[in-house]
């Protein structure tokens, strides 16, 4: 029992850890978009995007991120981050960017949601049992 606990406390921990560095990530992506870097809009005005959503994007950003952050709304936080994202795929494929390092970033980076949410929350665990 006592190692039972020993494992879901490390995992806990674990989770929180990955969550706090993709967050870290996230939270400087959408703030760069809400302050309008001249990088992000010399890159968005690049891409074709229209210069006038780069804040729009930037705070839909930061609002997925601190539902994500929230313990209670965290597994919507990464359905909703995880749509995000996906957008951002078909973005760096259009843009004709190379698939394995700039494609999949946002792939990893919803990998990585994923796996913090898995980790802290035991509920999810239950729901999607990972089988050895």
């Amino acid at each position: 029992m006592q190692s039972t606990n020993q494992t879901t406390r490390k995992s806990f921990w674990a989770g929180w850890i990955i969550t706090v560095l993709v967050v870290l990530l996230l939270i400087f992506d959408g703030m760069t978009k809400v302050l309008q870097l001249p990088f992000v809009m010399e890159a968005t005005a690049k891409s074709g995007f229209p210069l006038h959503l780069i804040a729009p994007i930037g705070a839909t950003l930061l609002v997925c991120t601190a539902i994500y952050l929230i313990p209670r709304t965290s597994i919507l936080g990464a359905i909703l981050l995880t749509g995000y994202l996906g957008g951002a795929v078909l973005a760096n494929l259009r843009d004709g960017f190379p698939f394995f390092s700039i494609v999949l970033l946002p792939v990893y980076f919803g990998i990585l949601v994923w796996a913090g949410v898995y980790l802290r929350d035991s509920r999810l665990r239950a729901l999607i049992p990972l089988r050895g």
